[in-house]
């Protein structure tokens, strides 16, 4: 997602990645013609934003930096001043273009990323393990749930999808259209999203990709029958586990990827087969087993294998990480999705998610086949020259290095949930996120800057905003829970006055009034105008209050989906949670390399949480019961 750091105010962290989620409605319908009706994200008011922001800074700067502060930001918000300039620019761009924040939140957060897809920018959704009898019962797991993603293709080209209302507002559905034949291009600078109108996916299996055709001679998609035949054609071509794994390459930093892909594509076969891969409507990627894991770790060995391929020696070259969509099916029954958060966020892959499952368990009807032959899918090849090759080898090393460095950890708190929450009449989503900054200022003894992913989807073309969570009143309860010194009966008022205030600033977030979009969106406005940057956005302390060690989202559980996605920052833990009623399950996802603490690593933070949240129903017990 969209992380404001102080070095260029754009510094982007992924959106996934899962936002906030309220109760969504389907509604049928043409979803593309209720576009048409959304409202456009508004710019929020100068003056508006200069005072949030500077609330968000009390908590985190010294006083002496807070005053230095507080000087840039009233010489940059004065009448005639340099900030009512970039305000006038910034509204009239918003009233010139669909979305005045979503291209440009695009381009510098995600193609001009140099970083990694695996493991990285990209998002991963594990589905429930599947026990399959045999091979054949695999390959038909993996036909219906390429059926299931073709009716969804067709119904986005039909435009007959399901539109999405929360509390009868209607929200923006073209991230789904996006995800199907959609490949991100690497660049030496910045990359490119292509969008194609082939009729054929990909499959890869043991490293070898295949390009089969999605649609019969009348148009209508495969039956289940006619995939499972295609499918074990490619099995049964692709038998040999020595190959080349030329997806590797898609796991390397950008700008090391943009390179070897212009050598690669000099080869013309070369070339047409990248094609192939790039504008098919999405990939299949058909893994083997993994090694054998307790039931305890089965689910970190699984998720990583959805979410980066497991390393070099097991399924990270199985896979083409710049594409929209990929469904993954394992011999073991370990199954789910890897998307592109460059084109859509983590709601939209959770929804695409439930989808699959979902209508993997619905009785199968049998569907008359079409009599006509069915064309043999088609294996790609690939040139490969020396140099292509040690490309290759230094990919592998550097996943592995990737892989090795993820670090996860699954909590399920099962001593109460959301029942016990709102018995005390609070929020439950507020309640976790203090409980998360307070685990966090247990740790490192300081107020973490923190963001919460909001979803602006009531929005023409919204993506998300980055709520900051920083607020005096959270900071307050924060400081105060540990001290003895303060009483039970202020620390829940405290408390009380923090769930308010995350409510108003989650509020004001969904209205599209969050202060990082904003100020983001005035930065680049100064680039654009090339005038000298004012220095509020130079300022030093933008680092300390943006700069985010803790990003967290509230992630529904659709269908016994597990959404994951790793840190995109090195100093950064990444919290997904779930709130049921009765218990509260955690993903956390960090990098072991940056701990100088060893113990301080994604599970002893889990455990900080989960000791958090039993001092807090203990603070609520004793102060009711007295």
């Amino acid at each position: 997602m969209l992380r404001i750091c102080s070095k260029t105010l754009v510094g982007m962290v992924r959106p996934f990645h899962l936002v906030k989620p309220v109760s969504v409605t389907l509604v049928p319908g043409r979803n593309l013609t209720q576009q048409k009706g959304l409202l456009s994200q508004p710019v929020p008011p100068l003056q508006q934003t200069c005072e949030l922001y500077l609330s968000y800074m009390e908590p985190i700067l010294e006083e002496d930096e807070l005053k230095q502060t507080k000087k840039l930001v009233e010489e940059f918000r004065k009448a005639g001043g340099v900030g009512e300039r970039l305000q006038r620019s910034l509204e009239m761009k918003a009233r010139n273009t669909e979305n005045w924040f979503t291209e440009d939140f695009v381009r510098t957060g995600f193609l001009a990323a140099r970083k990694p897809l695996a493991g990285v920018s990209n998002s991963a959704g594990l589905f429930p393990q599947i026990d399959y009898s045999d091979k054949k019962e695999k390959i038909r797991y993996a036909a219906k749930h390429i059926a299931s993603a073709m009716e969804l293709k067709t119904m986005i080209d039909n435009d007959t999808l399901p539109a999405e209302y929360i509390k009868g507002t209607p929200l923006c559905m073209k991230q789904f259209e996006y995800l199907f034949s959609s490949c991100r291009i690497p660049g030496a600078t910045v990359d490119t999203m292509e969008f194609y109108a082939q009729k054929h996916i990909t499959v890869v299996h043991n490293g070898q990709f295949f390009v089969m055709e999605a649609y019969n001679s009348d148009g209508s998609p495969l039956t289940v029958d006619q995939l499972c035949v295609q499918l074990e054609r490619i099995c049964n071509s692709s038998l040999q586990t020595n190959m080349e794994p030329v997806g590797i390459l898609t796991t390397q930093r950008r700008d090391s990827w943009s390179k070897t892909y212009n050598n690669l594509i000099k080869d013309e076969t070369n070339k047409e087969s990248v094609l192939a891969i790039q504008s098919s409507i999405f990939t299949v990627c058909l893994d083997g087993a993994m090694p054998s894991e307790s039931n305890e770790m089965y689910r970190i060995s699984a998720h990583r294998q959805i979410l980066h391929g497991g390393g070099s020696q097991w399924y990270s070259g199985n896979r083409w990480f710049d594409k929209g969509l990929q469904i993954i099916i394992g011999e073991d029954g370990t199954c789910g999705a890897n998307f592109s958060c460059t084109v859509a966020d983590g709601v939209v892959h959770s929804s695409i998610c439930a989808k699959l499952i979902t209508d993997i368990k619905k009785p199968e009807v049998q569907m008359r086949s079409p009599m006509e032959p069915l064309p043999v899918p088609q294996k790609l090849h690939f040139n490969l020259t020396p140099e292509i090759k040690k490309d290759i080898e230094e990919a592998k090393q550097h996943m592995d290095a990737l892989a090795d460095d993820l670090d996860l950890s699954f909590t399920g708190f099962d001593h109460f949930g959301k029942n016990f929450i709102k018995a005390h009449k609070m929020r439950p989503n507020a309640f976790v996120q203090l409980a998360l900054k307070l685990a966090y200022y247990r740790m490192y003894q300081q107020i973490c800057p923190s963001l919460e992913y909001v979803s602006l989807r009531a929005f023409k073309l919204g993506r998300i905003s980055m709520m900051n969570t920083n607020s005096p009143a959270s900071a307050a309860f924060v400081k105060a829970f540990d001290d003895s010194k303060i009483q039970n009966p202020e620390k829940v008022n405290l408390l009380e006055k923090a769930l308010e205030s995350h409510a108003w600033h989650t509020d004001m977030a969904f209205r599209g009034q969050d202060v990082s979009c904003h100020l983001y969106g005035l930065r680049l406005q100064a680039e654009e105008e090339n005038i000298p940057m004012p220095k509020i956005f130079t300022d030093s302390s933008l680092l300390k209050v943006f700069d985010c060690k803790l990003g967290t989202s509230y992630v529904l559980r659709f269908a016994g989906v597990s959404p994951c996605y790793g840190p995109d920052e090195p100093e950064k833990y990444e919290v997904l949670y779930s709130i049921m009623d009765n218990r509260i399950d955690f993903t956390v996802s960090a990098l072991k390399s940056y701990y100088t603490d060893k113990e301080k690593n994604a599970a002893h933070l889990a455990r900080v949480v989960e000791d958090v949240l039993l001092d807090m129903r203990t603070l609520l017990e004793q102060t009711t019961t007295s």
